[in-house]
């Protein structure tokens, strides 16, 4: 096994791009880690957590790549690791004004606004190391350009300041750690294709705004805009600047009839701002708040929802249109049924999206009561940054949640395992075809299991709705469009499973898989 570590200073490339590289090369054969990454403090300490020695002086403006391979992969890794960065940094050209090849990329976002002028453009992108995209946003609102957040990690300060400058200019900064937006029909970042339509929204939540978007188009209404203001806009710190700024704009374009707001339920002084400024508007405003609480209840506020799938159906009501049957795909139930084995099934939640972990949550504490921990009950949101730190979002790279549902499925305690799949333009090109085969084995291993997904798209995701559904229903899973009906029946499925009869032979069980756990860790221990 070979390890190699060059810093080439001053090679930039985004994020997204990096990870991308990364994940590429480590799924290589013969390849045991590979990391492409700016060398910021973070990327530094991950690359040393993987045993890496990154060289003294590497700072945030240059480029670090690392990598472990076996001595028969390692010469054809490195140069593979250089044809993908060369691929990432010099895409195939495009023509010119001329006709004859493409401009020179501009070099800051001062000199490509300046380029393009406000005319030709009304927002900027950015995807830099959050605690160095506070000059680049400062460049765009000083051109007259709002301002789209791609990054996370902006210290608080800085969004504050960003976001009162962009309100004193008449323009709005989306996030930071804004990762969908849907602006004049072009998806930016993580986005559905979904139709131009009559509802906005203003979305704290990037997986919440795509459930929404995906049950629209399934029952035929489109968007005009989607707004994305950053997960911390409704805290108590930034008081939803974004967020009132977004709700005005949309109020003022002729083309919104219903305005969608989804969120985490805000900080309570933000929350009542919130819903002030909304009464003020023309434009009807409906509330998804994903949280505790019964999904048919109302809010506090007129047209406030606990439950996503339900502000999409109050919003289609308010528009006159049908509430449709949203799409599922059933599968049969286990061969032996989810209660043989021993005391109540565990559900176990593997998420990539934050909102729909925590909405699962909401409707699966709901039926089973709130102390889901203490049954046995977990739902993790492998997005969340402590497991992205260092690698890419599981809306990309599912390495670490497919590694996962392989333990909660060798885990006799486990009884129904709910996941989340989420497509669009963006996200991992074909999620089924990892996550297919897993839950496939995991059922054929286990005939006591249960598997349900909540698949987030639509027909004209490039991952293509019908195909993964259907490969994963082939797979043995409940399938569902509604994030909330999966989980619904998820907990269903916890339910049926709870019976007398089957609780001392889960429980030996168990007691038989903790031993096994113990005996194998021994034996590590011993070598």
């Amino acid at each position: 096994m070979k390890s190699w570590v060059e810093v080439r200073p001053g090679a930039y490339h985004d994020s997204v791009t990096l990870m991308r590289v990364s994940r590429r090369l480590t799924g290589r054969a013969g390849v045991a880690d590979a990391m492409a990454a700016m060398a910021t403090e973070l990327n530094r300490e991950v690359l040393e957590q993987m045993g890496f020695e990154v060289p003294a002086g590497a700072g945030p403006g240059d480029l670090v790549v690392a990598l472990r391979a076996e001595d028969r992969a390692f010469d054809e890794a490195r140069h593979a690791l250089d044809d993908l960065l060369h691929e990432a940094a010099h895409p195939a050209p495009a023509s010119g004004p001329d006709g004859w090849g493409a401009q020179e990329p501009a070099r800051t976002t001062a000199a490509a606004a300046a380029r393009v002028g406000a005319s030709e453009a009304s927002i900027v992108l950015l995807s830099v190391p959050g605690p160095h995209v506070f000059p680049e946003a400062m460049d765009a609102l000083d051109a007259g350009l709002n301002v789209m957040i791609f990054s996370d990690n902006v210290p608080l300060d800085q969004e504050i300041e960003l976001k009162e400058t962009a309100a004193r200019r008449g323009l709005i900064v989306l996030g930071p750690d804004c990762g969908t937006a849907v602006i004049g029909g072009a998806g930016l970042g993580f986005a559905n294709a979904v139709d131009p339509g009559p509802v906005g929204m203003v979305a704290a939540s990037g997986t919440g705004a795509q459930q929404l978007m995906c049950l629209l188009d399934a029952a035929g209404v489109g968007v005009s805009h989607v707004l994305g203001v950053g997960g911390r806009d409704l805290s108590r710190q930034v008081s939803g600047r974004s967020s009132l700024a977004a709700l005005a704009a949309l109020d003022a374009d002729p083309a919104t009839e219903v305005i969608l707001m989804v969120s985490k339920p805000p900080a309570p002084r933000v929350a009542d701002l919130i819903r002030e400024a909304a009464r003020r508007l023309d434009t009807p405003v409906i509330f998804a708040l994903p949280g505790p609480g019964d999904g048919d209840r109302p809010g506090e506020y007129p047209g406030e929802r606990r439950d996503l799938t339900r502000a999409a159906e109050e919003t289609l009501e308010r528009l006159g249109r049908p509430v449709p049957q949203w799409p599922s795909w059933p599968a049969t139930a286990p061969r032996r049924g989810i209660s043989r084995g021993g005391t109540t099934p565990h559900l176990r939640g593997l998420f990539a999206g934050g909102t729909l972990r925590d909405e699962a949550e909401a409707v699966v504490g709901d039926v089973l009561g709130w102390d889901l921990a203490a049954h046995g009950h977990s739902l993790v949101d492998f997005g969340d940054d402590t497991y992205t730190r260092g690698r890419a979002h599981p809306m990309i790279d599912p390495t670490l949640r497919l590694a996962a549902l392989a333990e909660q499925a060798a885990d006799p305690g486990c009884g129904v395992l709910l996941l989340d799949v989420v497509l669009g333009y963006g996200a991992e090109p074909d999620p089924a075809a990892a996550l297919a085969p897993a839950i496939e084995k995991a059922l054929r291993d286990r005939d006591d299991l249960a598997a349900v997904v909540s698949l987030c798209g639509t027909r004209a995701d490039p991952q293509g709705r019908e195909q993964q559904a259907n490969a994963l229903y082939r797979a043995g899973a409940t399938v569902f469009l509604s994030n909330a009906a999966a989980a619904r029946h998820a907990a269903s499925l916890v339910q049926a499973g709870d019976d007398a009869d089957a609780q001392a032979a889960r429980a030996d069980a168990q007691t038989a898989w903790a031993d096994a756990q113990t005996a194998r860790n021994a034996s590590r221990g011993a070598t």
